[in-house]
């Protein structure tokens, strides 16, 4: 759970950095500045915002490391969980990378949606991570029909396509993450917000569709909750996007709409887990078979005493 809530915190930090005009606050990398490991006095705020927000994969990095180390220690040992804890490592190394070529690019749009979107790729290794800890490592099996499950992909990637779209209107407005000259990504900010608010209603026109249908095939209460979770985090979500629209982008307002975005990530992930099952290893082996009683053979019939 703490390694999950930590790739939160850092995609929100990020966003700081970002609405605060202190991505380069630190000008190159992986040092802070040409002769200095860290950010100095004369670098001011925005340097120490930027170093800040380093330092925060240190902690990320912790949160995996006490995963990494709790999976291998447990009795018995997962080597899928172990895998798990590897992955989101790897993840957060290759966004660390990731992120510094965005600083030596000086802040090239593109680079910085991919460091988003890879971070949205370590929320779902940390989601499903969660969820492996707190079920086996039996086959999965499916709690409703495949129409059902197609349903949930469908929305998967409806809300996928939302969170991409969502880094073009970002990369195409007006917080470049710096208060020099930094070039946006040239397409009309008006059209891709209008396709992004779009692509909202059909995310929650399906989360809609999903809770009927898990209603109407009787679905397990837990996929019905999460679903019904979801759409509650979709219409905050949107409800803050047309507020920073309408009040012109106020940081504030963007950074909560950030935060909401990893929110609805980790909504329609736990939908999708709800619709299976993975039975522990144990409770797959077969019940060894009673012994049967051993009943004596019968006396033949010329076994009986002499002389009866």
């Amino acid at each position: 759970m703490a390694a999950m809530v930590l790739s939160v915190v850092i995609v929100v930090a990020g966003g700081a950095v970002r609405l605060t005009s202190s991505g380069l606050g630190c000008p190159t990398w992986p040092t802070c500045t040409g002769d200095s490991l860290t950010t100095t006095s004369a670098m001011g705020i925005h340097g120490a915002i930027e170093f800040s927000n380093r330092m925060l994969t240190y902690v990320l990095c912790a949160g995996v490391g006490w995963f990494i180390i709790s999976a291998r220690a447990a009795k018995p040992w997962r080597r899928s969980l172990t895998r798990f804890g590897w992955a989101q490592f790897w993840v957060v190394m290759g966004n660390a990378v990731l992120g510094g070529i965005a600083v030596l690019t000086e802040l090239n749009p593109y680079t910085v949606a991919a460091h988003f979107l890879l971070a949205g790729a370590l929320i779902t290794v940390a989601v499903a991570t969660w969820q492996r800890s707190r079920e086996g490592d039996g086959p999965p099996r499916p709690l409703v029909g495949k129409p059902v499950t197609q349903l949930a992909w469908v929305l998967v990637a409806a809300t996928g396509a939302l969170i991409v779209v969502g880094t073009l209107v970002t990369g195409a407005g007006p917080h470049a993450g710096d208060s020099s000259d930094v070039p946006r990504i040239p397409i009309d900010w008006q059209m891709i917000a209008q396709l992004h608010a779009d692509l909202a209603w059909v995310v929650c026109a399906l989360t809609v569709a999903m809770w009927f249908v898990l209603r109407a095939v009787t679905a397990p209460a837990e996929a019905q909750r999460r679903t019904r979770d979801l759409l509650v985090v979709l219409l905050s979500q949107g409800v803050i996007g047309y507020v920073q629209y309408f009040t012109h982008l106020p940081e504030f307002v963007v950074g909560l709409h950030m935060l909401g975005s990893s929110l609805v990530w980790i909504a329609v992930l736990r939908v999708l887990l709800s619709l299976r099952e993975r039975p522990h290893a144990e409770l797959l082996v077969p019940a060894p078979a009673a012994p049967q009683a051993v009943v004596p053979a019968p006396a033949s019939a010329g076994s009986g005493l002499a002389g009866e």
